[in-house]
């Protein structure tokens, strides 16, 4: 009991005191992690005690761990399109066969988007956090050493049916863990762990796998996920659930023909950008011949510039949101036309890159938005169908766009994203009529 007492000098009153206690934090996880230390030793037994009050009273460390928990789950979806080429020499497959790693994932997330979180509704928030992470640290640790590309796609789909479980918790964790008028803050600042999952989590995971092997890539994605799962274990309050909604009323959007275009809508545009997005690092590698180093850059501009897209949705859709959808889906047609007459000069490539990054930025606020607006009354189940929608493009759009490079090149995968994006200019006009009808 000797760790007890020298512990017990931290306390959380102070800044210099918070530091030294969230470092001692730290220090023990880290000797958890590589089985220096029992996770029921006295002081860590203390340190989760300690850890659950801290947390209660500082719901900015709480919600850190959210976002870095969400993070992790979504760096283990996108990261992985950074290394499809690298995937397919490896295991001997075609690229777009290799792309199934991220359109098969996608297709579990879309089915389970709706259905999983009601499924574990009833039970405990923080026993189904710690579930999805232990899981997910276990399928990356798996893919590590996966014979053959069979089980490598066995273990990506497993862990992909209790992605949603993971987001749709933390969102609800952090809305409910402040105040009311907070709660659209909170939650904002975990949606920057989808965002950087998301944007980030490709250019590094493709510098990680070009630098040193795919094995330290899957290892990156495991150690992410295992810290913040220790993290989640020891430090998260237990969070029973006091009040569940009926699945009858918030199904009942769905009877909404606005809901319903909405959801097509987002289909429409999330196959458009990933269509083509998962193909990109194939594309700047055989249409624009650049390095793989090179390529590592480009896909890390890609990610910088969603987020400024991020910056400018959020401005745009309070001022306009009606034109900002309607002239979204041009842009990136005129940009995707560009590309494929000029993929072969690596300058243009480069600044259109760049240029289509801001648009994915913006697109994915879209997609939020008609799905919101279309379903206020039941903001859980709406994102649940926001999940399933994307990701629904996210699997399709690959798919169509590996069809146009199988039958013809890389840089037709470019035609397959056109058709997404015009598709989606008939979807917004039917949308203007229902809303005007409404």
């Amino acid at each position: 009991m000797s760790g007890l007492s020298s512990l017990q000098k931290y306390t959380v009153k102070t800044n210099r005191e918070e530091i030294k206690f969230i470092l001692h934090i730290y220090s023990r996880l880290i000797k958890v992690a590589n089985g220096m230390t029992s996770p029921y030793d006295s002081e860590v037994i203390f340190i989760q005690t300690k850890g659950e009050i801290y947390l209660k009273n500082n719901k900015n460390l709480l919600i850190l761990i959210l976002t870095i928990g969400v993070f992790g789950i979504m760096n283990t979806e996108m990261g992985i399109i950074g290394i499809i080429p690298l995937i397919a020499q490896n295991f001997d497959v075609t690229v777009p066969t290799a792309s199934l790693l991220v359109s098969g994932f996608a297709l579990v997330v879309a089915i389970a988007g709706p259905t999983m979180p009601l499924l574990f509704s009833k039970v405990n928030r923080k026993t189904v956090m710690v579930l999805a992470l232990g899981i997910f640290t276990a399928s990356n640790i798996f893919s590590m050493f996966a014979p053959s590309f069979t089980t490598l796609l066995l273990a990506r789909i497993i862990p992909a049916a209790f992605h949603p479980i993971y987001v749709s918790m933390a969102l609800t964790v952090a809305g409910t863990s402040v105040e009311r008028h907070e709660s659209a803050k909170a939650v904002a600042k975990v949606f920057i762990g989808v965002s950087a999952g998301m944007v980030l989590g490709v250019p590094i995971t493709s510098f990680i796998a070009t630098e040193f092997s795919f094995a330290m890539a899957m290892l990156f994605f495991a150690a992410v996920n295992g810290i913040m799962l220790i993290a989640t274990l020891l430090f998260v309050p237990s969070m029973p659930v006091t009040e569940v909604l009926s699945y009858g009323k918030q199904v009942s959007v769905l009877k909404k023909p606005l809901m319903l275009i909405a959801i097509l809508l987002v289909i429409l545009l999330n196959g458009a950008l990933f269509g083509f997005y998962s193909y990109l690092s194939d594309f700047l590698e055989n249409v624009t011949h650049l390095s793989t180093r090179m390529i590592s850059f480009v896909l890390l501009i890609y990610g910088l510039t969603n987020i400024v897209g991020n910056i400018i949705a959020g401005r745009v859709l309070t001022t306009n949101a009606n034109k900002t959808i309607f002239t979204i889906p041009f842009a990136l047609i005129a940009t995707y036309v560009l590309m494929f007459f000029t993929g072969s000069i690596s300058m243009v490539t480069i600044l259109l890159v760049t240029i289509l990054g801001i648009i994915a930025g913006i697109i994915a606020n879209i997609n939020q938005y008609v799905i919101s607006e279309a379903g206020p009354e039941a903001p859980n189940f709406s994102n649940g169908l926001f999940l399933t929608a994307a990701n629904l493009g996210t699997t399709f759009g690959p798919i169509i766009c590996g069809m146009f490079i199988t039958a013809f090149s890389t840089a037709y995968s470019l035609m397959g994203a056109i058709i997404f994006s015009g598709m989606s200019i008939l979807v917004i006009l039917i949308r203007r009529k229902i809303e005007s009808k409404a």
